[in-house]
């Protein structure tokens, strides 16, 4: 089981004039406590689990791109890119820049998009629930296709493409990977079972019925399921003084039990750094075998 950091929130009580080092320190802190993967949001206005559409909220790729000059080993991507945010051809530019400049460290992280108050409030484009889920396959063609060095010109139902050129080329190979977030399972988990080499879950009651699901998706598919990395979203909370880590531990194993293999999430009060060294300590050592 291996442990990662999203960092959902950018509020910190030095505000925005000590962001950039404070988050420098964050992230350098996680690599070297050996955080798998260090993650952001995708969103442009805060989301109402963390605070108000007016807390501090930075534009991620541009985040990740700062995050990887201050990280030597974790993965990087975003948890995850609303599919609607950015065109299919730029968004795997973005990403191939992202790779080459961390030595092969990106993954795509995306998803059909959520929070209309945001698009509507920047201008962006919402279509409805099943338009987004279209594009979101259409998005995933077109990044694997300029991955595969194949320039040859896309036609979809809402995409067209006449030169799809990519260079340079990702380090990553084949590609960099593809997480699809979300449990959705009529559509959701059938796109992880068609392209992705990892998916994201919310820890719910019927997270072992989610994973019969994706099964079965990946049985249609002609997929083999155990290709397909499970990790699931989590929320460290090691408490003042480490109180909690047991209790996280014991967390971490239910989740392998089911398949998990990586617990994903943001870290309580991450910007005083101590939580991120205990989790390092305590508990990425006591789930590393599990």
């Amino acid at each position: 089981m291996k442990v990662g950091l999203q960092i959902p929130d950018f509020t910190y009580p030095g505000g925005p004039a000590t962001l950039g080092a404070d988050l420098a320190a964050i992230a350098r802190t996680a690599d070297d406590a050996g955080f798998a993967t260090v993650a952001v949001m995708d969103h442009f206005f805060q989301i109402d689990f963390i605070g108000p559409p007016e807390r501090d909220m930075l534009e991620a790729y541009t985040t990740l791109g700062y995050l990887a000059a201050h990280t030597s080993r974790a993965k990087l991507l975003t948890l995850v890119t609303g599919t609607v945010y950015r065109e299919p051809g730029l968004l795997a530019k973005i990403v191939t820049t992202l790779d080459v400049l961390s030595g092969g460290r990106a993954w795509l992280g995306i998803g059909a998009a959520w929070n209309e108050e945001e698009s509507r409030g920047l201008g962006l484009p919402f279509p409805p629930l099943a338009e987004r889920f279209e594009r979101l396959e259409e998005t995933i063609q077109i990044c694997l296709r300029m991955w595969a060095g194949d320039d040859k010109p896309y036609e979809g139902r809402h995409y067209r493409l006449e030169r799809p050129l990519n260079s340079p080329q990702a380090l990553s190979r084949p590609h960099p990977p593809i997480l699809i977030g979300g449990g959705g399972e009529k559509k959701t988990l059938r796109l992880v079972a068609r392209y992705a080499q990892a998916c994201n879950l919310f820890p719910s009651p019927d997270l072992a019925r989610k994973l019969d699901v994706l099964r079965a998706h990946c049985e249609a598919e002609g997929r083999d399921y155990d290709e397909i990395t499970k990790t699931v979203y989590y929320v460290f909370d090691v408490g003042e003084k480490g109180e909690n880590v047991q209790r996280i531990v014991d967390d971490l194993g239910r989740f392998a039990e089911l398949g998990f293999t990586e617990a994903l999430g943001q870290v309580k009060n991450v910007h005083r750094l101590d939580p991120l060294r205990t989790i390092g300590e305590r508990v990425i050592p006591a789930v590393a075998s599990l």
